[in-house]
Formats: C-alpha cells, sequence, structure tokens
C-alpha cells in the first residue's frame, strides 16, 4: 500500500473513532479533540487544505473551550491553522492573524525564551517574509 493509501486508510479509522467518541465522550472531551486534531493532520498532510482546516477549527473551538486560549495544545491547532493558511491558501491575511495569536498565546504561557515560542515567532517571520509585510 502506498503512502496515500494509508492516510485513506487512516481517515476511515479515525472518522469511526471520532464518531464514537463524539457520541459517548461529546464533543468537547480531550480524547473526540484529539481525534478531531488527528483528522486535521492527516488531511493536511494529503494536501486535503478545506478539509484540514474544516476539523482544526472543531477542534479550536473545543480546545479554547475545554483547555482555555492559551493552553499548549490550543496553540499548537492555532499554529497549524496558521500553516494552512500560509501553504494551503496563500491567505497571509489569515496567516498573519493566527501566528500572531499563537506567538501571544506562547508568550503569555511559556514566556519569550521557550522554544515553542521561538518556533513559533520563526514561523511568523517567515510568513511575513512570503507575504511581504517585513
Amino acid at each position: 500500500m502506498n503512502e496515500y493509501g494509508e492516510f485513506e486508510e487512516a481517515i476511515k479509522v479515525y472518522e469511526r473513532c471520532l464518531a464514537g467518541r463524539m457520541k459517548v465522550l461529546g464533543e468537547d472531551h480531550k480524547d473526540t479533540l484529539g481525534a478531531l486534531d488527528t483528522l486535521g493532520v492527516v488531511y493536511h498532510k494529503l494536501g486535503n487544505y478545506e478539509k484540514a482546516l474544516e476539523y482544526y477549527e472543531r477542534d479550536l473551538k473545543g480546545s479554547e473551550r475545554l483547555l482555555g486560549k492559551i493552553h499548549p495544545s490550543t496553540l499548537i491547532t492555532v499554529m497549524n491553522m496558521a500553516i494552512i493558511y500560509d501553504e494551503g491558501s496563500n491567505d497571509y491575511g489569515k496567516a498573519e492573524e493566527f501566528h500572531q495569536k499563537a506567538l501571544e498565546g506562547y508568550e503569555a504561557q511559556l514566556g519569550k525564551d521557550h522554544e515553542d515560542t521561538k518556533m513559533c515567532s520563526k514561523n511568523f517571520k517567515i510568513c511575513l517574509e512570503l507575504s511581504g509585510n517585513k
């Protein structure tokens, strides 16, 4: 089976997993959110940015309710969305908005010297360069 086939199989498994978790655990349970995130990642890897954003948006809403806006897990989803807006749609305005949101969250939660904050800052700078807004 090629890599694409493996991703397609993963989607089927995680769709069933998500449906079960939604039914048993509810939308805002951490395991349900994990399934949403995983589906977002798989669709991102496949280059289906629209579908990836759909799952990331659902994950983000639930993560913000369950964990808060600056929890590291929430911020990872924000970063993933920013990257999709960079790479997938070249919507640099949206990308900048999400990079800024992630950077502010990382700085507040982890401080400016933390590796995750530095990585986020680097990604934001790349986005600004790509958009011409250095």
